[in-house]
């Protein structure tokens, strides 16, 4: 999807508003508990990987993937709040663990009315699971975002 992917920087999984992680609806992941990062407000039921990487996580209800990015971040990439009790339903996955993707690759798509119906938020939170390595020098929090814009730059501690 990106001619040139840049270093050290993760891309919106769709487009939307970007938000702080502190201003989700979910404590845990208000909390950093997970790790740092944003969350997005999503205005299209297409997700994008945020970094070129390595699959090592979708979970069973394709709801969280983790992906590992060639330098080692890893980042979750979690749809919706409490969208693990869907069980699977609202989302049809396209990738599975072990597969490579690049930064704009689809790794899903979800279906806002089965969101809807079962009272579930859509909000996306990005994190960097392994900040102990791994931190955010530079967020872009803005109003609408797309696949292919920049939502913040990290370093190596």
């Amino acid at each position: 999807m990106f001619k040139r992917e840049k270093r050290n920087v993760v891309y919106a999984t769709q487009t939307g508003q970007v938000l702080p992680i502190e201003k989700i609806s979910d404590s845990v992941f208000a909390k950093k508990v997970l790790g740092d990062g944003v969350f997005i407000i999503p205005d299209n039921e297409k997700v994008y990987a945020p970094i070129t990487g390595r699959l090592r996580v979708v979970s069973d209800s394709k709801h969280a993937y983790g992906i590992v990015g060639q330098d080692g971040i890893e980042l979750l990439v979690h749809i919706g709040i409490d969208s693990v009790d869907l069980n699977g339903e609202g989302f049809k996955s396209y990738v599975n663990v072990g597969d490579k993707v690049k930064a704009g690759d689809l790794l899903c798509e979800i279906d806002f009315q089965v969101f809807e119906k079962a009272n579930i938020s859509t909000e996306t939170a990005i994190v960097i699971a392994n900040n102990e390595r791994f931190k955010i020098i530079e967020r872009n929090e803005m109003p609408t975002v797309a696949g292919i814009t920049e939502i913040f730059r990290y370093e190596q501690i």
